[in-house]
């Protein structure tokens, strides 16, 4: 079956090593489309805590299925979250296709958009707006406060006023910055909105989730476009001839086989 070419396709909030991980659906989606950028916004995996042991078959086809789309040419950017503690440390690495990042921006036909997992907000604008001046040090240290008051503040569920308050954030602060459009995860709660303020207008953008809502943002035709994957059509869509034959030792080494290269940032264009 014929895959869909699509500029860029934008998941987050995956929690590979959760029982609330939807691994299978998540394998269709990813074996249905040929992205030229893939962008990991965040929370993909939880971090390996001492005593977890719970990392099923079905999530580590989702490891070797982006691997596969890096090593056919698809650029792969991860950008860390709140529960993605183990890859913080290898912020600015490069390996092959794959980059760790704290954020991005993508020059779409003239126009900047912005790329952060959002976790950093959970602070108030007022101090993020200081902190994020300083960079890739500025968000290191955004995101160590988010994930410690998050140990507080966290519940079940987002209360609507709560995604009100994010959403203002969030694009209050890519006005300032000058950004077109800023795509998030973090808050579960998938949404396409434009927002206009007295200082500016912003594309809102999140990617919600993959273990409630399977969502994801496509970027095509220059045009964003919120993916539901209850919504698709999709067949049962098997995974890939070599996934069917996968081998846990051989995808260990293939990612553990190689020592990840420092890159300078700069500014990517599509």
């Amino acid at each position: 079956m014929r895959k869909r070419k699509i500029d860029i396709a934008v998941i987050s909030d995956v929690h590979l090593g959760s029982q609330a991980c939807r691994a299978e659906e998540l394998l269709a989606y990813l074996s249905s489309i040929s992205p030229s950028i893939l962008v990991l916004n965040g929370d993909i995996a939880e971090s390996l805590e001492p005593g977890v042991r719970f990392f099923p078959k079905s999530h580590l086809k989702i490891i070797r299925k982006i691997m596969n789309l890096a090593a056919s040419g698809t650029q792969v950017y991860y950008l860390t979250g709140d529960r993605d503690r183990l890859m913080r440390k290898f912020i600015g690495s490069q390996l092959g296709n794959l980059r760790v990042r704290d954020r991005l921006v993508l020059n779409l036909g003239g126009r900047k958009a912005w790329f952060f997992h959002g976790d950093v907000l959970d602070l108030t604008p007022s101090n993020t707006r200081w902190l994020a001046r300083f960079g890739s040090p500025g968000y290191r240290v955004m995101g160590w406060l988010a994930r410690e008051l998050g140990r507080f503040k966290r519940s079940p569920g987002c209360t609507a006023t709560r995604v009100g308050a994010f959403r203002k954030a969030v694009t209050d602060l890519a006005i300032d910055k000058g950004y077109d459009s800023v795509v998030c995860g973090h808050l579960h709660q998938p949404e396409k909105a434009w927002i206009e303020t007295p200082k500016g207008q912003c594309l809102y953008l999140n990617s919600g989730d993959w273990t409630e809502h399977l969502t994801a943002l496509e970027y095509a035709f220059k045009r964003w476009r919120l993916y539901r994957y209850r919504e698709d059509k999709l067949p049962a869509f098997y995974a890939d001839e070599e996934l069917k034959q996968w081998d846990t030792d051989a995808l260990l080494a293939a990612l553990l086989g190689g020592e990840p290269d420092k890159q300078k940032e700069t500014p990517e264009t599509l």
